[in-house]
C-alpha cells in the first residue's frame, strides 16, 4: 500500500511517496520532478503537466491554468472576477453559482471542501489536509536529532513561504517528538507572479515606444511575454551578467529584444517592485506579534518556496529578523516531502518515529442558535484565533424543540473570502421531558485535523427520577474537550438526535470517469494512427534496400502502391479516423509485408544456424571414431551414429531444397525447424558422449602394492603394528 503527499501549488505540483528507504519525490513522464498545474482541453482528449503547458500559447482559450484561487469559490466573488481578468481562457458560472473550473494556511472551510471533493472526484483517497507551512515545519524537525527535552524551552523556528501567488509565514516550537504551531499570518495576494508582472509591464511599455506593439492587444503575445519574464526574473537571480530577452516572431512578424541586469538594474527592479517588497514586512509583524515572541527568541528562519530566491525579497525577510535566513530544505519540494511524512504517520503500513503535530486555527470561529420565545440571540465565539488544531467542544442547551446551529467566522474583515458563514446545522428530534421541563442536550462541535468546522454529534439526555430535575435549566454551557474524539458521559439515558442531511451530486466523478475512458480511447487511437505511418515509412525504405530481392516485381510494385495510397489517404480523410479504420489499414500493411520481412530474416538466420548444426555433426562424428571414447558402450555409441547420420542427412536435404529456390519463394526450411534439429541432436548424443571413463589403478602402482606385502615377514608386519601403537601412546602423553 502506497502513500503520497500532495504539493498542490498554483503554478506546479510536486508529489512525494513514501518507500522503505525514505521519501521520494516522483518524476513524471518527462522525467521531471515539478509538474505544471495546467489541464489543456483538446478536441478529443485533455492534456495534463507538461503537454497542456505546451499547449498554452497554441490552445489558449482551452488550457485551464491558474485555477487553484478558484477552489469552493462563487463566480461573483471579487477574487474570481479579478482573477478572471488575467485569465486567457473564460470562466462560467454553474447552476449553484460556483465556477467550473497541499492547500494554503488562510483556506477557508468552503475552500478546503472544494479541495477535499476535488480528491474525491479524482479518485484519492484523502487522508488530511495539510496547512503548507505545517507541512514545512513536519519535514525540518521529524529529522531533528538536537531538539530540546520536553520540559525544556522549545526551539523557536520561523518559516516564510512565497509560492507563485501567495506569502505565508509561520511560528513553530520545536521539542523532541513534538511541533506546535504558535502562529500563521499571510498575504494571499503577494507571490512571485506579481514580480513577474511588473517585468512584463515594463518590457510592454519599453516595446511600445520602441517597436510601436501593443502587446497587451494580443492573447498569445502577452502569454509568451509573461513566459520570458518569469525566466528572465529567474535567472537574474542567480546570475550577475546582462540577461537579454529575445522574442523571434512576437508580433506582426516583427522580433524583439531586450535586457536586464542583477545589478545595474537592481535600482530600476526594486523600483517596480517596492510597493511589493514593502508588503512582505506586514505578515512577518503579525507571525512576530502573535506568537508573542522577541526577535532575539527566535533560533532560526526558514525558507521556502520559488520566489524567495529573489534576492530582493530575501533581504528584505533578514533585514526584518536581523539574522540571515537558512535555506537547509527543498525550497520546491518541502511541503510535498512533508505531506508525504504526514502520510505515513497515518496510515498503518509504515512504522515513523512518533512526533506530535498540534496546527492552529487561522480564522476565530463563532457559533449562533435560534433564540427561544423569552430568550435573546445567542452567539458566542467557538474557537479563537491560533486555537489548536485538531480540537473540539460540547455545548450544552436546553430545549424543549428542534433547533438550528449557524457557524461563521468571526472576523470577516480578516478573511481572504467573501462569505463568513460556515453553515446551518438543525438538531431534530428534541423533545420536552415527561415532566414538561426542557431537556438538556449536548451538541459536539469540532476542527478536525484538515481545518474543516463540522457538528458532529448531539445527545440528549432523559431524565429517569424526579431527584435529578433539580438545577438550572435555562443555560447554556460550553465545556472544552481534549483533541481526542470523545465526549463525557452524561447522568440520564442519552439518545442521538439527527441531522439535516447534505446530498452531494455525483456527476463531477461520473464525468471525470467518463473523460478518463475517453482519453485512453484517444491514445489508443493515436497510437493506431502512428503505427500505420510508421510502418508505411520502415517497409518504404526497406523495400529500396535489404528487401528487394525477396518479392517479385509484381509484388514489388503492388506493395509500393499500397503504401502511396495509405500515406495520401493518412493525410487526408484518414487523418481523423477511430482506432478500428487504422488497425485495419495496418492488417493490410502486414499482409504484404510480414511474409517479405520474414523470407529476409529466415535467410540471415539460416546459415548461421545450418553451420552450428554442421559443426555438431562433425564433432560428434569425430568422436566416434576417437579411442579415447572407447569407454562408451556399443549401444549408447550406435544412438550417436544414428541420431548423426540422420541429422546430417535430412540437413543435406533441406540445403538442397533451398538452393533450388528464389529469394522471393517461401523457404523450404524455417530457422525455428534447423533450431530444434540443433536441440534433438545436443540432447541425445551430448548425454552419451560427456560419460567419464572409469578409474583403473596403473601397473606400476599395482606391482609395488605386491612386492610391498611379499617382502615383509609376519614378525615384520607385527613390528610395524607394534611401532604404531607405541608412537599412539607417546602422542597422547605428548598431548597431556
Amino acid at each position: 500500500m502506497a502513500v503520497v503527499g500532495f504539493d498542490l501549488g498554483f503554478q506546479n505540483c510536486y508529489i512525494a511517496v513514501v518507500k522503505s528507504g525514505g521519501i521520494e519525490t516522483v518524476a513524471n513522464e518527462f522525467t521531471d520532478r515539478c509538474t505544471p498545474a495546467v489541464v489543456s482541453f483538446g478536441p478529443k482528449n485533455r492534456f495534463v503537466g507538461n503537454a497542456a503547458k505546451n499547449q498554452a500559447i497554441t490552445n489558449p482559450a482551452s488550457t485551464v491554468c491558474n485555477f487553484k484561487r478558484l477552489h469552493g469559490r462563487l463566480f461573483e466573488d471579487a477574487v474570481v472576477q479579478a482573477e478572471r481578468a488575467n485569465l486567457p481562457y473564460d470562466l462560467a458560472p454553474l447552476c449553484d453559482g460556483r465556477v467550473s473550473a497541499k492547500i494554503p494556511s488562510f483556506f477557508t472551510d468552503s475552500e478546503r471542501r472544494s479541495v477535499l471533493d476535488a480528491a474525491k472526484i479524482a479518485g484519492l483517497n484523502c487522508l488530511r489536509l495539510m496547512n503548507d507551512t505545517s507541512a514545512v515545519a513536519l519535514s525540518y524537525g521529524i529529522y531533528k536529532q538536537d531538539l530540546p527535552d520536553p520540559e525544556e524551552k522549545p526551539r523557536i523556528v520561523f518559516f516564510v513561504d512565497m509560492g507563485h501567488s501567495a506569502f505565508q509565514v509561520s511560528a513553530c516550537a520545536f521539542n523532541k517528538g513534538k511541533l506546535k504551531v504558535l502562529s500563521t499570518a499571510f498575504d494571499p495576494y503577494l507571490g512571485g507572479r506579481d514580480f513577474d508582472q511588473r517585468l512584463v509591464e515594463h518590457f510592454c511599455a519599453e516595446f511600445k515606444s520602441k517597436y510601436k506593439l501593443d502587446v497587451k492587444s494580443r492573447v498569445r503575445a502577452l502569454l509568451r511575454l509573461q513566459q520570458e519574464c518569469e525566466k528572465l526574473k529567474k535567472l537574474m537571480s542567480s546570475n550577475s551578467t546582462d540577461i537579454p530577452l529575445n522574442i523571434e516572431c512576437f508580433m506582426d512578424d516583427k522580433d524583439v529584444s531586450g535586457k536586464m541586469n542583477r545589478y545595474w538594474s537592481q535600482a530600476k527592479f526594486e523600483e517596480l517592485c517596492a510597493d511589493l517588497i514593502e508588503r512582505v514586512t506586514v505578515p512577518l509583524v503579525a507571525a512576530l506579534e502573535q506568537a508573542q515572541v522577541q526577535l532575539q527568541d527566535i533560533n532560526a528562519v526558514e525558507i521556502v518556496g520559488g520566489a524567495t530566491r529573489i534576492p530582493a525579497v530575501k533581504a528584505q525577510i533578514s533585514k526584518f529578523f536581523r539574522r540571515d535566513v537558512s535555506t537547509t530544505l527543498n525550497a520546491d519540494e518541502a511541503v510535498a516531502r512533508g505531506c508525504a511524512l504526514q502520510c505515513a504517520m497515518l496510515s498503518p503500513a509504515f512504522k515513523v518515529r512518533d512526533f506530535c503535530i498540534t496546527d492552529v486555527i487561522p480564522f476565530p470561529i463563532s457559533l449562533s442558535w435560534s433564540s427561544e420565545a423569552d430568550e435573546a440571540k445567542s452567539c458566542h465565539e467557538i474557537f479563537g484565533k491560533n486555537h489548536p488544531s485538531p480540537s473540539s467542544k460540547v455545548i450544552t442547551f436546553h430545549r424543549n424543540k428542534p433547533f438550528v446551529l449557524e457557524a461563521f467566522y468571526s472576523d470577516p474583515g480578516s478573511l481572504p473570502f467573501p462569505e463568513a458563514k460556515i453553515g446551518e446545522y438543525k438538531v431534530q428530534n428534541v423533545q420536552a421531558q415527561d415532566n414538561a421541563e426542557k431537556s438538556k442536550v449536548k451538541v459536539k462541535v469540532q476542527v478536525n485535523a484538515s481545518g474543516i468546522m463540522d457538528v458532529t454529534s448531539a445527545t440528549m439526555v432523559m431524565r429517569v427520577s424526579a431527584a435529578d430535575a433539580d438545577g438550572d435549566l435555562g443555560e447554556n454551557t460550553i465545556e472544552e474537550v481534549s483533541t481526542q474524539d470523545g465526549l463525557d458521559e452524561a447522568d440520564g439515558q442519552v439518545r442521538d438526535k439527527q441531522f439535516k442531511s447534505v446530498i452531494f451530486s455525483t456527476d463531477h466523478s461520473q464525468t471525470q470517469g467518463q473523460m478518463i475512458q475517453q482519453d485512453q480511447q484517444e491514445k489508443e487511437r493515436n497510437n493506431a494512427k502512428n503505427a500505420v505511418e510508421e510502418n508505411v515509412y520502415f517497409y518504404r525504405h526497406k523495400l529500396e534496400g535489404p528487401y528487394q530481392t525477396f518479392l517479385s516485381t509484381n509484388e514489388q510494385q503492388k506493395f509500393f502502391e499500397l503504401l502511396n495510397l495509405t500515406e495520401t489517404w493518412l493525410y487526408e480523410e484518414g487523418a481523423d479516423q477511430d482506432k478500428q479504420t487504422y488497425l485495419h489499414k495496418l492488417a493490410e500493411i502486414h499482409k504484404l509485408g510480414m511474409p517479405v520481412k520474414d523470407r529476409y530474416q529466415e535467410s540471415v538466420k539460416r546459415p548461421k544456424l545450418f553451420e552450428q548444426l554442421l559443426s555438431k555433426i562433425q564433432r560428434y562424428s569425430t568422436i566416434m571414431e576417437d579411442e579415447s571414447y572407447k569407454h562408451i558402450d556399443e549401444p549408447d555409441m550406435e544412438k550417436v551414429r544414428t541420431c548423426v547420420r540422420e541429422t546430417h542427412e535430412w540437413m543435406a536435404t533441406m540445403r538442397k531444397s533451398q538452393e533450388q529456390l528464389r529469394p522471393e519463394d517461401e523457404p523450404a526450411v524455417h530457422s525455428t525447424q534447423i533450431h530444434k534439429k540443433l536441440q534433438t541432436l545436443l540432447n541425445i548424443c551430448e548425454e552419451i558422449v560427456s560419460k567419464p571413463k572409469p578409474r583403473v589403478d596403473s601397473p606400476a602402482e599395482e606391482s609395488m602394492q605386491a612386492e610391498c606385502t611379499v617382502n615383509k615377514s609376519p614378525e615384520d608386519v607385527t613390528m610395524d603394528y607394534n611401532d604404531i601403537l607405541q608412537n599412539g601412546k607417546r602422542s597422547s602423553h605428548e598431548g597431556d
